[in-house]
Formats: structure tokens, C-alpha cells, sequence
């Protein structure tokens, strides 16, 4: 996710290379440079990035930033956006991975956990039921007929139908497969 920062009292002159100059006394010029990289060349990096991934746009804006922030610390010269274009296009076909960390991995998780939590409330109690039993509780379908007073053929039939509206469910939750 992009972080938009606030930049009303600068004044900017920004050439088509991204050469800065700026009217405040005293400005950092490297946070000059990676504000004007980011306004100047974010939005349409991010468009031909999105293409690039199919439509992934976590992976496109890790990109993209990740792109942004190697021009800022190899101070590019030169035209910029070529030189961007090539690198983000090596990113996602060099298969450069996010660097996660084990913060990033647990908040993964508990979303996860609670868009799955938060779709099995969506389905009818009757999948909902057979799932508890047979994925939650780890029985057989013959167990799960059983403590349910089924027959286990209804079993097999409400589990594959609540399977099928688990899944939509997690999709419109934003959870997908793959």
C-alpha cells in the first residue's frame, strides 16, 4: 500500500527526468526525490505493473515501491522512466519475493482466519454443521452421519455444497485460492 504524504507548503519543479528543485529552505533532498519519484512516476508504473501480474495489486504495488525505492538509492540519471519501466519488469519476471517478516506472516494469518471465520457465519447451519464436523472436529463421514442423525450420503451431499459456498463466500471476502 502506498503511503500518500502531505505536501502543501513545497513547491516542486519537476523536470520530465525527475530533476528536483525545491523553494523550502533547508528540505532533504533525497526525501525531494523519492516524493517527486512517487508523484511523477507511481501511478503510471503502477498501471503497467498491474498488467504485468494479472491484476495482483499487492504484488504490483510491492513492485512498484520496490522499483521507486531502488531508483532513489542508485540515484538514477538520465530519462527516469525507461529506466523504472525496465527495472519493475525485471522485478516480476526475475521473481524478486516479498520480503516478509514474521509480523507480516502472523497479521496474514489472523485475516485470514477471521475472513474464514467470518464465511462460515455466512453459510446456512446446515453446511455449517457438516463442516464443523467433518473438518473441524476431523470426523469420518460415517461419524459425522452418525453424530448427526443422517444418512451419510445427505453428509457427502452437504459437505460438497457447503464446500462450494465456503469458497464463494471467501471470495467475496477477498480470500482466494491461489
Amino acid at each position: 500500500m502506498f503511503v500518500h504524504l502531505a505536501v502543501s507548503t513545497w513547491r516542486f519543479d519537476v523536470g520530465e527526468d525527475a530533476v528536483v528543485t525545491e523553494s523550502r529552505h533547508g528540505a532533504d533532498p533525497d526525501e525531494q526525490l523519492i516524493r517527486t519519484l512517487h508523484r511523477e512516476h507511481a501511478g503510471p508504473l503502477l498501471t503497467y505493473v498491474m498488467q504485468l501480474v494479472d491484476g495482483d495489486r499487492q504484488r504490483a504495488e510491492y513492485v512498484v515501491q520496490e522499483t521507486l525505492l531502488h531508483a532513489w538509492r542508485s540515484g538514477v540519471t538520465g530519462p527516469v522512466r525507461p529506466w523504472l519501466v525496465t527495472v519493475a519488469r525485471r522485478m516480476v519476471y526475475g521473481g524478486a519475493p516479498p520480503r516478509l517478516t514474521a509480523v507480516d506472516d502472523q497479521v496474514g494469518n489472523v485475516l485470514r482466519l477471521m475472513s474464514a471465520s467470518d464465511a462460515m457465519e455466512a453459510l446456512s447451519a446446515e453446511h455449517r454443521t457438516v463442516l464443523t464436523e467433518t473438518y473441524l472436529r476431523r470426523r469420518t463421514v460415517n461419524e459425522a452421519a452418525a453424530a448427526l442423525g443422517l444418512p451419510p450420503a445427505t453428509v457427502r451431499t452437504r459437505i460438497f455444497y457447503a464446500m462450494r459456498s465456503l469458497k464463494l463466500a471467501l471470495e467475496e471476502r477477498g480470500v482466494t485460492t491461489s
